[in-house]
């Protein structure tokens, strides 16, 4: 280890001489654009390996009852492998990258860099109904973390890594370059500058390279278009883009109800037997829920309804159209629930796949409602909404409409469909925004009161911690003593011009000192007056188990003061100046400003 790190500070030295910052960032973005590829590259591989072992060899030659027990048998090995191997809890989704940009301020530890490689595969392969991508996303970022750490970077240059790690991932996953860029612009609320946009295009590029040499041209919507967008079918897409918006808000909170429960029960092994068991069942009346479901959205795109809706149970009547338009509906909601019993098990995956699975239903099922209530003459076309149906849904879940409007228009290679794309996303996007003010990414960091959002004083006030700006040299002044007391063990041995007011360490309020002039240089008044006779209620208070910084610097606003004291459980700990809020505000505005 010692050669090892007197090897990197001689490349180090070496780099400070002759590579500037901004060269170096773009040598690493190229790098972990390549190794984010990678990730991808592995983790569809191993889960393709897993799908194709067990319906070629297991499904086949039996039946599909088997559907039912796979779901269950891939969440016990992730459980094994969470349980004994990397031997702690794994939250690896890309609103667990937002918390770490908070918290650890980027700062990802070695397990994170493998344990969705080693899950997500067994996860998916084996039925469950999660998408790739966030576990992709995450690896991806935790790799290009440990680099920022080896070779040394600040934190503003972390976060810009991790967004490159990101834009690589979705690149690679979708061989969609643009969109991927946007999606980490989107998503981790990066700022679009030319010294931010280069690293992340190099890490796009470098990430999509890899995917054309390992996965040839082969794309994951296999769809040509054949109707062109007509100017008739506005009002359509407009009313689609409202569908779309009531569908975001509905899996929203079906799915957090859904983990909330999942979340109630305390044994591990009881939520995945439980999830285990209800996956199992829902797979085997409807297979389409099987794993990401991209044969079924291409299916969908060809109006292939018998491979589409792949279950004996109902293929007799798939003849009926009004049939197939019912099995999509309740497709849609019990995709909504499988993802969400998978993750609540303790399967990991990501979200982007179902929303996109769930848009193609709601898209495919609002054309065929159109078209057979008979009141129109032409028909609508079926492959078109359902591709905007995704991009629909993408923005009204993910309130990331630019992501949802060029990843479908790159996924399909072209942009025929660009217009009824961005009138669809705006609408869905702007409707779901208002009744749920955060993404299904940022939702329970915002419960936790954490804010991830592209409002930078936000952002920076949600990264500063509390106990940094308490300060704690001021002199405590028991509620008992009298104002002799307060002249010789207060106001002689203080710096400052406010005492806090305690009554064995419990906090009771404030005295100024502009309140103890008048009286103070009178000692007839020594022994009769007390603390508790001059003592008043502070303006504000700050409660640490209760306030971040943000209604900290809010009470400072409402209350015009410049210090406020500081309580944990109600007892005395410090006060906080609003001077030094400020400082320490600025500071931290400039570590995370590329």
């Amino acid at each position: 280890m010692k050669v090892i790190d007197r090897l990197l500070d001689s490349f180090l030295n070496w780099k400070t001489k002759h590579i500037s910052h901004q060269q170096f960032l773009m040598i690493l973005s190229s790098f972990i654009g390549f190794l984010a590829g990678m990730v991808a590259v592995a983790l569809k591989n191993l889960t393709y390996l897993i799908q194709r072992m067990l319906e070629n060899e297991v499904i086949d030659p039996y039946h599909t009852a088997f559907y039912f027990i796979f779901p269950l048998i891939g969440l016990f090995l992730t459980r094994i492998i969470v349980r004994f191997f990397l031997k702690r809890e794994l939250n690896m989704g890309i609103p667990a990258i937002m918390d770490i940009m908070i918290q650890r301020k980027g700062i990802m530890k070695r397990y994170e860099t493998y344990g969705s490689i080693l899950t997500a595969p067994l996860t998916v392969g084996f039925g469950g109904s999660v998408g790739l991508e966030s576990p992709t996303v995450f690896s991806g970022a935790a790799i290009s973390s440990r680099l920022s750490r080896i070779f040394r970077m600040n934190q503003a240059s972390r976060t810009l890594l991790i967004g490159c790690a990101a834009a690589g991932a979705m690149s690679s996953l979708f061989k969609a370059p643009i969109a991927a860029i946007i999606f980490a612009v989107e998503v981790f609320a990066l700022n679009l500058t030319l010294v931010s946009l280069i690293p992340l295009i190099l890490a796009s590029i470098s990430a999509i390279l890899t995917s054309y040499f390992f996965f040839g041209s082969d794309i994951i919507l296999q769809f040509t278009f054949t109707d062109d967008f007509e100017i008739r079918e506005v009002p359509f897409f407009i009313l689609l883009g409202a569908l779309a918006s009531l569908c975001s808000i509905l899996f929203t909170r079906l799915h957090f109800g859904i983990l909330n429960r999942f979340g109630k029960i305390k044994s591990t092994f009881n939520r995945f037997l439980l999830g285990g068991l209800s996956l199992g069942v829902l797979i085997f009346f409807f297979p389409p829920l099987y794993g990401e479901g991209y044969d079924m959205i291409n299916n969908l795109l060809q109006e292939n309804y018998g491979y589409a809706l792949e279950t004996s149970y109902f293929n007799q009547y798939l003849g009926n159209i009004w049939v197939v338009i019912l099995l999509l509906a309740s497709l849609f909601v019990f995709k909504i629930i499988a993802t969400s019993v998978t993750l609540g098990a303790g399967g990991i995956g990501g979200l982007f796949t179902p929303v996109l699975y769930l848009g193609s239903t709601m898209g495919h099922c609002f054309a065929l409602i159109i078209n057979n209530l008979g009141v129109l003459n032409t028909p609508l076309s079926v492959s078109n909404f359902t591709l905007v149906g995704m991009a629909g849904l993408l923005a009204g879940i993910m309130h990331a409409p630019l992501t949802a409007i060029f990843l479908i228009a790159e996924l399909t290679s072209g942009y025929e469909l660009f217009v009824p794309l961005m009138i669809t996303a705006a609408i869905s996007f702007m409707i779901s925004s208002q009744y749920q003010p955060h993404s299904v990414y940022t939702l329970e960091l915002a419960r936790q009161g954490k804010v991830f959002s592209h409002d930078k004083d936000k952002m920076v006030l949600t990264q500063m911690n509390i106990s940094e700006v308490i300060e704690t040299n001021f002199v405590p002044l028991e509620i008992g003593m009298t104002l002799g007391q307060v002249v010789k063990e207060g106001v002689v041995k203080s710096s400052r011009n406010i005492f806090p007011v305690v009554d064995q360490g419990y906090f009771k309020g404030i005295i100024l000192l502009d309140d103890l002039r008048p009286i103070m240089f009178n000692q007839q008044l020594y022994d009769e007056i007390k603390v508790r006779d001059i003592v008043q209620a502070a303006p504000e208070v700050i409660d640490v188990q209760k306030d971040g910084i943000q209604a900290a610097m809010k009470k400072f606003n409402t209350s015009g003061a410049w210090n406020l004291p500081v309580i944990q459980n109600d007892r005395y700990i410090g006060f906080i100046s609003k001077s030094k809020l400020l400082t320490r505000y600025r500071q931290k505005l400039m570590e995370v400003t590329v």
